[in-house]
């Protein structure tokens, strides 16, 4: 017969165990809801209240941090969120410069992540370390393809470019070096800023100099605003494009009768009423209703991004739990290999089709060209 003392220590070996095989699915979400990258980090901040709460049989729970736009702070929220907390994945951050930052921490400690981010380099080129990241959020080729297209069909033979000076505007400006030059479009003057910067008046003037037939601006957020507003107040005539970065509301509210006739690539979203059909409209036109129920507003397409996260989570779960229980890092290894196989995934934003070497996995379902008509958003025709 066990002495009493062999019963409590397997009680307690017992009780040490017990937590781990029936503990929660969870996930860390980092968010910018405070800062200049706010008006992206709010949507996906805000709908974290709309993910799966149970998936595969597993109830799942999340912890939301907000980095205050600050890369620092971003590092300080995924460490907490790996070491403290043990989370499976990670959803976030919102700004490309801090989702750089923290690649070799999701790297190291075996953390699939999750990035609703607009530049292409938290994936390509593919290393070790970025087979961890997965980009909810078209690539910055597939955008600029689509742009570079409409600028030749349209005669554009001259343009400058406008972008922010870290890792967004910099991935932008070479992708569409490359592309131009192989579609005959000369890049005339190239530009940088910071997104606090309160001035473009020099950038811009710069740019007018060299008469480009077009202007195309790199920036997320509130960001793409002052440099349109800046071209529109000193002269400048030609047609101005923006990126994907730039649709949400608030560029619209912002700009105000400077953005009309503002060209760009971006999901469907934007037009929902105007579209076909498809698995895409449906979630996303969901979504939209579920988020503005829940907080009197329609969101911005990169809430749509998070949304999408837990899509592509919500798919590739219950496969990773064949391997490992939740809080092991053989459950978040097998996580991370299923995502990489995600076939077929529909989202708010397009289909995602992931592979080893593309961890972002839009076709051109997920992009559609876009104008500013009378201050709203309208399909281009």
């Amino acid at each position: 017969m066990p002495s009493k003392k062999m019963l409590s220590a397997l009680f307690l070996s017992t009780s040490l165990i017990a937590p781990l095989a029936n503990a929660d699915i969870k996930i860390g979400v980092v968010s910018s809801s405070t800062g200049p990258i706010a008006l992206v980090g709010i949507p996906q901040k805000n709908t974290v209240a709309l993910l799966p709460t149970s998936i595969g049989g597993e109830k799942v729970s999340y912890i939301s941090l907000d980095d205050g736009s600050d890369p620092t702070a971003t590092v300080k929220a995924f460490k907490k969120l790996i070491d403290e907390e043990h989370v499976d994945a990670i959803i976030g951050p919102s700004g490309s410069g801090n989702a750089m930052a923290v690649i070799q921490f999701a790297a190291e400690s075996g953390t699939p992540m999750l990035a609703p981010v607009g530049t292409a380099a938290v994936v390509l080129p593919m290393t070790e370390q970025k087979k961890w990241v997965f980009k909810t959020t078209q690539n910055d080729d597939l955008i600029a393809a689509a742009i570079v297209e409409q600028m030749k069909a349209s005669g554009v033979k001259t343009i400058g470019l406008i972008g922010t000076a870290d890792p967004y505007g910099e991935n932008w400006a070479k992708v569409m070096t490359n592309l131009t030059e192989k579609a005959g479009i000369q890049i005339v003057a190239s530009e940088q800023f910071q997104r606090q910067d309160t001035s473009m008046t020099g950038q811009s003037l710069k740019i007018i100099m060299t008469n480009p037939d077009a202007v195309l601006i790199a920036a997320p957020g509130s960001s793409s605003v002052m440099p349109q507003t800046t071209l529109k107040d000193q002269g400048y005539g030609g047609t101005i494009y923006q990126t994907h970065g730039a649709a949400l509301d608030a560029f619209l509210r912002l700009g105000g009768k400077a953005v009309e006739g503002t060209i760009l690539a971006a999901s469907s979203m934007l037009v929902l009423d105007e579209v076909p059909d498809s698995v895409s409209k449906e979630i996303a036109t969901k979504y939209i209703a579920d988020y503005k129920k829940l907080y009197g507003e329609v969101p911005a397409t990169f809430g749509g991004n998070v949304y999408d996260a837990g899509l592509l989570l919500e798919n590739a779960i219950p496969n990773a739990l064949k391997s490992g229980k939740p809080g092991t890092a053989e459950f978040r290894s097998a996580l991370r290999d299923t995502l990489e196989i995600s076939k077929e995934v529909p989202s708010t934003q397009g289909v995602y089709n992931m592979t080893p070497a593309d961890h972002s996995g839009f076709d051109e379902r997920g992009r559609i060209m876009i104008t500013v008509k009378d201050g709203k958003w309208a399909l281009l025709k």
